[in-house]
């Protein structure tokens, strides 16, 4: 059992709204607020005061890569993996996600079987690090991807399985979901070798319909979701009607796939945190120049529908994709936030929600998860500074006072591994460096 909590004076911020409260944690939920909290704690109860400091619940990462440690080229993450180092990498990887106030995230799709078995050490207590919901390989079809042609037309590769025939789909789906994968990924949409998205329409749609619901009534039969890759319209369009239950990206939307995400409410996850990553902050990683253009009109001609996707009551969630060189774990994950008030126009209030609250379904704990309620799941990050006023506040870790997973509170002072010189684990150019929050902002 763990010890008892009592919060004072925090700027408690919870759906949409806030209040400067006390909230009480017993075990693993939040017990109750205001005078009820006060006066349910007890002499054993630890008070933490949290004034000048804002309490949230704890961050959901719907966008995440928690096996790919940072690799700088698609060579590096295809060819120069080992499976049990991944696993143990990853597991020190989870504890720097879990300190930068990430109490829950997607790990979307994994090299090897990683993602179940780092989840399975997680829930079992081996490892430290915050709940995880993981898919397996991604689906994708040889012309799907973004790795050209380091994909095989057949088998397995880095993060990939290559399925061609509705027997191989069906096939694969079954195995992962008796491996233990709670999701199932399907990379929708790719990019050929001869394929840019310099015209500004995106990749191209590697699956057909009747495909995609295949995909659906297989792992829906069996109790398990599916998530899409979609940086195209007619692919966003085709997963919704599919029955997919989460759209990665959901680029360049017209008014047919808009129509169609609204008619399923299907929950879509920008991620344009990698890409103004790499907008912002390329050049001090020597990342490619053209892409700069790519990824400004990527979010330029997608943030206006998103916005009217998320007016019309369709969940919208923050991921980071996490896991890249430009795109580290432990230092990203907040942005998505102010990303969603700087180009969807959210106020802070909404963005919050969009990283919190919405992202309890993927792990089907609606109603227990994301919000500062009694009854909750006591996953909670406390802040110094209004975060309101200054969502960026969360990326100086500094800033981060105190978090609790599951009414557990995280030892943020016993030291972990940052970085690590493995013979052959990083080549490419993706970028020459990692892009730490302390690198992008050094003058």
């Amino acid at each position: 059992m763990n010890p008892s909590y009592l919060i004072k004076n925090a700027k408690v911020i919870s759906r949409e709204q806030h209040s400067i409260t006390s909230v009480l944690i017993t075990n693993d939920r939040i017990t109750a607020l205001g005078s009820e909290a006060d006066s349910l704690s007890t002499d054993t109860t630890e008070q933490i005061d949290g004034a000048g400091c804002s309490l949230i619940p704890g961050l959901v990462d719907a966008h995440c890569h928690i096996s790919f440690d940072e690799p700088k080229s698609n060579d590096e993450l295809f060819f120069h993996r080992r499976p049990g180092l991944a696993t143990v990498i990853a597991a020190v990887n989870a504890q720097k996600v879990l300190r930068a106030g990430v109490t829950s995230f997607f790990d979307a799709d994994c090299i090897f079987d990683v993602g179940v078995d780092l989840r399975d050490a997680i829930e079992g207590g081996v490892v430290e690090g915050p709940r995880m919901a993981t898919g397996g390989n991604a689906l994708i079809t040889s012309v799907g991807g973004t790795a050209g042609r380091l994909l095989p037309e057949s088998g397995k590769l880095g993060y990939a399985a290559i399925v061609q025939t509705p027997d191989e789909i069906v096939r694969e789906i079954r195995r992962q979901i008796k491996s233990g994968c709670d999701w199932i990924k399907v990379h929708v949409s790719g990019l050929p070798v001869r394929r840019t998205p310099m015209h500004g329409s995106g990749e191209i749609q590697a699956w057909t319909l009747d495909e995609l619901r295949l995909v659906c009534d297989t792992a829906h039969a069996l109790g398990i979701p599916v998530a899409g890759h979609c940086r195209n319209t007619s692919s966003i369009r085709d997963a919704a009607l599919a029955g997919f239950d989460m759209i990665l990206h959901a680029s360049y939307m017209d008014e047919e796939t808009l129509e169609a995400v609204v008619d399923q409410c299907v929950p879509l996850v920008p991620t344009f945190t990698f890409l103004s990553n790499l907008i912002d902050y390329g050049h001090k990683v020597g990342s490619d120049p053209a892409l700069q253009k790519v990824f400004m009109n990527e979010i330029s001609q997608s943030a206006a529908m998103l916005r009217r996707a998320y007016d019309a009551g369709v969940p919208l969630l923050c991921g980071s994709e996490s896991g890249f060189a430009i795109t580290p774990y432990g230092d990203w994950h907040y942005r998505e936030m102010g990303l969603f008030t700087e180009h969807l126009g959210l106020t802070p209030l909404q963005s919050i929600a969009c990283a919190t609250e919405a992202g309890a379904k993927i792990f089907g704990l609606e109603n227990e998860l994301g919000c500062i309620e009694a009854g909750y799941i006591a996953d909670l990050v406390l802040v110094a500074g209004d975060l309101e006023q200054d969502l960026n506040l969360m990326g100086q870790r500094d800033n981060i006072r105190a978090i609790f997973k599951s009414g557990k509170k995280i030892d943020l002072e016993r030291p972990i591994p940052d970085t690590w010189n493995i013979p052959s684990w990083r080549t490419g150019q993706f970028a020459d460096e990692v892009l730490t929050y302390e690198l992008a902002h050094r003058p």
